[in-house]
């Protein structure tokens, strides 16, 4: 999370204070007090129709009462003008690179292809990013060294020798 929000220069303001903890609880114990007997009026005994009613009545009445109108109109989100946002919201692994210039990661092992940058990676902290389809790549600082399917099998070559 914290590399996350580096990547995207989000300030986390965490709410330590006892009051923002006191708000927070409360209004939890009011969803767990309320809504098992709102359920349970409704003759709601089973997870599809439970999430049904609280997407369709629950939500909307609790908005109706507690919803505030905003101070100014219009958004405040802007625009990512960025690189790719798969190789930013996946998971990231470091690794140091094996004297066969290889990366282990879980049960795989990674071999970095040849390239014009460098003869070798061997002892070099790299990423791993496994994606939400589980196809994984390797990163050297911002360069992307290869991509490799699930099972470790290597589907693109990113960076070509010199000729």
């Amino acid at each position: 999370m914290r590399l996350f929000c580096t990547h995207f220069s989000i300030e986390m303001i965490a709410a330590y204070s006892p009051e923002a903890r006191g708000r927070s609880e409360r209004a939890f114990g009011t969803h767990q007090g309320r809504l098992p007997l709102e359920l349970a009026a409704a003759g709601i005994t089973d997870m599809g129709a439970a999430n049904r009613y609280l997407r369709e009545v629950y939500m909307p009445a609790f908005n109706a009462e507690f919803a505030c109108p905003a101070q100014e109109e219009g958004s405040a989100f802007v625009p990512w003008i960025g690189g790719d946002l798969g190789d930013i919201l996946c998971e990231q692994h470091e690794r140091t690179v094996g004297h066969d210039n290889c990366v282990r990661f879980e049960k795989l092992i990674l071999q970095i292809p040849a390239d014009r940058h460098r003869c070798h990676y061997v002892k070099a902290k790299v990423r791993v990013h496994r994606y939400a389809d589980g196809n994984l790549a390797i990163f050297h600082g911002p360069r992307k060294l290869a991509d490799y399917n699930r099972e470790g099998k290597m589907l693109t070559h990113n960076l070509k020798l010199a000729a």
